[in-house]
């Protein structure tokens, strides 16, 4: 079997021989012909059911090759039967959800993680009751109608790291979903360890340069198959443009990863010496929650970081105004380097107690580390920190 960096390049493009090209093609098809009535009849049912293909695509809701070629790419890198992409992480993580209903109502869900995912189970809009829990609590809190236990590890923003084993030894026969978003099949695999979802948001390190938005979930055939039928019944199916924009993202994903890991190492040094930085969270230096599973579960600590600030919102509102080769942006996982303030955006939509509770303060800083020279990264940080400290931010505001 060909190692990971191999099949990083050739994952998902099994059929390019016969087809007679080197580069994905991409088929913008919103129909195909159906010559043989008996036949798109079947292939309707079929691909209506969650099947994974059908002999006739009929409809691009219900099929699309250059999406199925992705999937198929990135099932290989997750080591699962399967993979169904969707239009967002959030579309994908909504027909976990929607699927799952036929198994009960109720979800078990650890915190922190990314504020939509937050807010959307919270809300309560997917028709499931969502308890937060800790980890250590997951045994005791399942109910006959617990369908899913839902996890993200590295979490968002805090990087607190999460045992899926255990995780997965405690939820027993109720499934367990792992967010996986922020260390990539480069740096994890959950179902390795016994997850039956893998999520990403394959917007970050999985396309990685910024120019798609897309959700993946990589699991076993049985369970992709409820995943399909509502995607189709949904519309949420991933835009043949986008696939092939991640496909062909793929072959670099291992480089850009472990590129962006070590320049977050290094960063992350530095900042937890700056004097106007009161506390870094990055797995690397030990200083997140389970930080050993960066060793253990993980391949490294991954490329992203936070960081409180001393001087609280005005400080890192001061940073974010005074970077000039960063990117003040949401988002992560791209070959640049972003900066962003959670409170104030993306876990914005959680309420301000359990901000409180899972450390996201207003002082609070994510950092998405990129691929650029590591020098010019911290010449830009280091400037926009002393700004700060220049504003008078030296104490908690």
């Amino acid at each position: 079997m060909n190692r990971f960096e191999t099949a990083l390049v050739h994952a998902g493009r099994d059929d390019f021989r016969e087809a007679g090209v080197h580069a994905p093609p991409i088929d913008l098809s919103t129909t195909y012909p159906v010559a043989d009535l008996d036949q798109g009849t079947a292939s309707f049912d079929a691909l209506v059911a969650g099947q994974a293909s059908a002999a006739n695509p009929i409809y691009a809701r219900l099929h699309n090759p250059t999406v199925a070629r992705t999937e198929s790419a990135l099932a290989r890198l997750e080591g699962t039967e399967a993979c169904v992409a969707f239009g967002s992480g959030m579309a994908a993580l909504t027909a976990v959800l929607m699927a799952r209903r036929a198994h009960g109502g109720h979800v078990l869900v650890v915190r922190p993680l990314y504020g939509t995912s937050d807010h959307l189970l919270a809300s309560g809009l997917c028709g499931i009751e969502a308890e937060f829990v800790d980890a250590d609590e997951i045994a005791a809190r399942l109910r006959p109608d617990t369908a899913l236990v839902i996890i993200e590890t590295p979490a968002n923003p805090t990087l607190d790291l999460v045992d899926i084993r255990a995780v997965v030894a405690a939820a027993g026969a109720v499934p367990v979903l792992v967010d996986s978003t922020f260390a990539t099949p480069v740096l994890q695999n959950p179902a390795a360890l016994g997850a039956r979802y893998v999520l990403h948001s394959a917007t970050k390190f999985l396309g990685g340069h910024g120019d798609v938005i897309a959700g993946v979930v990589c699991c076993e055939e049985p369970l992709a198959q409820p995943l399909r039928t509502v995607r189709a019944a949904t519309g949420g199916l991933l835009h043949p443009l986008a696939a092939y924009l991640l496909h062909r993202g793929l072959p670099t994903l291992a480089l850009r990863v472990e590129r962006a890991q070590a320049n977050a190492r290094e960063i992350a040094a530095r900042l937890a010496a700056h004097p106007q930085v009161a506390r870094v969270f990055y797995p690397g230096l030990g200083t997140v929650r389970n930080a050993a599973l960066a060793e253990t579960q993980m391949r490294g600590p991954g490329a992203l970081m936070a960081f409180e600030m001393v001087g609280g919102h005005r400080a890192a509102a001061m940073v974010m105004r005074s970077v000039a080769l960063m990117t003040p942006a949401v988002s992560l996982g791209s070959v640049d380097t972003l900066i962003q303030h959670p409170s104030g955006l993306t876990h914005r939509v959680v309420s301000a107690a359990d901000k409180t509770a899972n450390g996201i303060t207003e002082g609070l800083l994510r950092l998405s580390v990129g691929i650029e020279h590591v020098e010019d990264l911290w010449a830009d940080l280091a400037q926009a920190l002393d700004r700060a400290a220049a504003d008078g931010c030296q104490k908690a505001a």
